[in-house]
């Protein structure tokens, strides 16, 4: 895929949405924290439905700490792998109050010391709360970097790497959306639907649905 067709792509992203942004609800950096961890191995649709009322009662890293791991893993039971999420969500938060007076940190180092929190949560914080050009790479980002032909890579950080390489710099700060957005909707894992899709003629996929 060449730089005109990588260009093309990005502004037909964002001609059909112009404001992309996440789908987990939240309405503070420690919140987005939270649902992030929530989130792996998980939807959003899942996490949403549960945040609300956890979120209600802790939504600080102090306050949760006064919850418990107990009455947490109560909040957050509907969503895959609870037990293990509620203890790293415990662990963070231990660590925000000692070291970061309780507020989420704006390195990826210090970021990635907190338990449950890898290189892709830590990419979702650091685009979304703190406007860092960088792409955390899912399922959905890897195949459609993939598919598309937009940055073929074997692993995570190979097509990380290659997107923050190839993605024409004006749109790297939205693209993870974009990207996020377009694998759930549109670049489906099974039978994408190739003849709703706003970047068809730059796709490089060879087995276009276009029925």
């Amino acid at each position: 895929m060449n730089a005109k067709q990588r260009q093309k792509i990005f502004t037909n992203l964002q001609v059909h949405n112009p404001n992309p942004t996440i789908e987990l609800d939240y309405t503070t950096p420690f919140e987005l924290l939270i649902a992030t961890i929530l989130s792996a191995q998980a939807t959003d649709k899942g996490v949403n439905k549960a945040t609300p009322n956890l979120f209600k009662v802790a939504n600080t890293a102090q306050t949760v700490l006064n919850l418990g791991e107990d009455k947490l893993k109560i909040y957050i039971k509907t969503i895959g792998l609870y037990n293990t999420k509620a203890k790293n969500i415990i662990k963070a938060c231990e660590l925000l109050v000692e070291k970061h007076n309780g507020e989420v940190p704006n390195s990826r180092l210090e970021l990635e010391a907190l338990p449950g929190v890898g290189r892709k949560t830590a990419n979702v914080i650091l685009n979304t709360i703190f406007g860092e050009a960088t792409v955390a790479v899912d399922t959905h980002i890897f195949r459609v970097a993939n598919r598309t032909g937009l940055a073929p890579g074997k692993n995570v950080l190979q097509v990380e790497k290659l997107l923050l390489k190839n993605i024409p710099k004006k749109y790297l700060l939205k693209a993870h959306h974009w990207l996020v957005l377009h694998g759930r909707y549109t670049c489906i894992a099974r039978k994408p639907r190739c003849q709703s899709c706003v970047i068809v003629d730059e796709c490089e996929y060879t087995d276009k649905n276009l029925d």
